[in-house]
């Protein structure tokens, strides 16, 4: 006759209370660290939680939170867990939480505006206590982040600036970086310089290309219409390193003449790269390549990547501090006009192989 196996039993408070001697509510008291837990004579609370340790007892997050009304979560909402960018903010996010009592609850939008809505909603529904959302050009308008305008849920956008609809945001100075790539070029003796821009739908290309801008007028420099495409405003964020490849190849087809590029990102610039490299042009021999972003490939290809360095890994840390300020001090009204919405994070030129001197 087959014998039928029951579920694993959950050692409960119960099962603690019985084994060691003491009364429920007690084992509660010290398990939970109660205030009234001073009160426990040390001998008991050691015991207590001796025998706990021995039977694998571990609390009920869910019967807490029911107790207390809180969820100790955090939703984490990213636009594509796959891409480099998302993964160097989700570390200082993780790493952030890590010491807290708070638990992300990590979501992957895929690059689908729809999977994005419900995942928001999701979250919302599931109490989180706080919101950091990462969200590229395609979940600018997306209607239901008009919800959080109103509500006193603690939110912050990482990479997106939407200041504008009173949305504290967290992001690179992109018009900083912008200016010092092609600073960095100039200083090298580059003076025919192409830029591969981003989608103009994008706000960060607007801001990378106005300090680009910045800088040539400041020199009296020349940019020849030609040697400035933009990448397709309805790009796939997969789609970067195939479309810097396109973009290059195509102005070398047009017997474009330069010397150096800067890209609107890493992935524009590896692709810039490769489709030099099919043309028989060497990286930096013949032409010198900056990039924008600091992802982790850049440091590992051949040669490494020259690139203006977004601080990703401090700009989760802090969106996440952010947070767990708003949350503990417990005032998260809409905010105020004039309160600072936009946060800053100043990025910084790493230069690696991809650039030299003019020859």
């Amino acid at each position: 006759m087959a014998v039928m196996k029951g579920k694993p039993h959950r050692v409960t408070l119960a099962d603690v209370a019985r084994a060691s001697g003491f009364s429920a509510s007690t084992v509660s008291i010290v398990l939970n660290d109660a205030p009234l837990s001073r009160f426990v004579a040390t001998k008991t609370k050691e015991r207590i939680r001796k025998t706990a340790q021995s039977m694998g007892y571990h609390p009920n997050a869910f019967a807490r939170s029911l107790r207390s009304r809180r969820s100790h979560s955090i939703g984490v909402l990213i636009f594509d867990i796959s891409d480099p960018f998302c993964m160097a903010v989700l570390r200082g996010i993780e790493e952030t939480l890590h010491s807290t009592l708070y638990l992300p609850i990590i979501m992957d939008a895929e690059n689908r505006r729809q999977q994005f809505e419900g995942y928001l909603d999701l979250l919302m529904e599931r109490r989180v206590e706080g919101m950091v959302i990462l969200a590229n050009w395609l979940f600018a308008d997306i209607d239901p982040l008009s919800r959080l305008d109103k509500s006193s849920l603690p939110t912050i956008v990482i990479g997106r600036d939407l200041t504008a609809r009173s949305i504290h945001s967290v992001i690179s100075d992109n018009e900083v970086g912008g200016y010092a790539a092609i600073e960095h070029l100039y200083e090298l003796g580059h003076r025919k310089i192409a830029v591969l821009r981003g989608p103009e739908a994008m706000d960060d290309s607007e801001k990378r290309w106005r300090g680009i801008e910045r800088f040539v007028a400041e020199h009296r420099l020349t940019l020849d219409p030609q040697m400035t495409p933009q990448l397709p405003s309805d790009l796939d964020p997969g789609l970067e390193f195939k479309n810097g490849e396109r973009l290059i190849t195509e102005l070398l087809q047009a017997e474009a003449k330069f010397t150096a590029v800067v890209a609107f990102d890493d992935l524009t610039a590896l692709g810039a790269i490769r489709g030099l490299w099919k043309a028989g042009r060497r990286v930096p021999e013949d032409c010198s390549v900056v990039g924008f972003d600091d992802v982790p490939p850049a440091s590992l290809v051949t040669p490494g990547l020259t690139t203006i360095h977004q601080p990703l890994h401090d700009m989760g840390s802090f969106a996440t501090k952010f947070i767990l300020n708003a949350i503990e001090s417990g005032e998260f009204p809409a905010p105020a006009k004039g309160e600072k919405l936009l946060h800053l994070m100043p990025p910084t030129l790493v230069e690696r192989d991809s650039t030299s001197r003019i020859r």
